[in-house]
């Protein structure tokens, strides 16, 4: 089990940039992977990126190039580094963790991202 907590989310003009952290109760070293969700309202929850254990990386279309997913294993942190921000971003970003042993994934609280001018 694992207890997640984001944050980092705020109010941003089109083109800025935010970074956000999910910060987790315990070790996440041998957490097979860590994700970055979104959902908008009146959309469905999608997953933005998502990073394994070993470092492996993957993103959604509409965010290559712009969004760019990290852990730091010694501070039990998962970031999302989010740049040349649109308003289509606007969404509550969830921090997901996930392992192959676990029966269920874990979900952190939210952040609020806004895009607008």
């Amino acid at each position: 089990q694992v207890q997640l907590v984001e944050s980092g989310g705020g109010l941003v003009q089109p083109g800025g940039s935010l970074r956000l952290s999910c910060a987790a109760s315990r070790s996440i070293f041998s957490i097979n992977t860590m994700a970055w969700y979104r959902q908008a309202p009146g959309k469905q929850r999608e997953l933005v990126a998502v990073i394994s254990s070993g470092g492996s990386t993957h993103y959604e279309d509409s965010v290559k190039g712009r969004f760019t997913i990290s852990r730091d294993n010694a501070k039990n942190t998962v970031y999302l580094q989010m740049n040349s921000l649109q308003p289509e971003d606007t969404a509550v970003y969830y921090c997901n963790a996930a392992d192959k042993t676990w029966p269920l994934s874990y979900w952190g609280q939210g952040t609020q991202v806004t895009v607008s001018s």
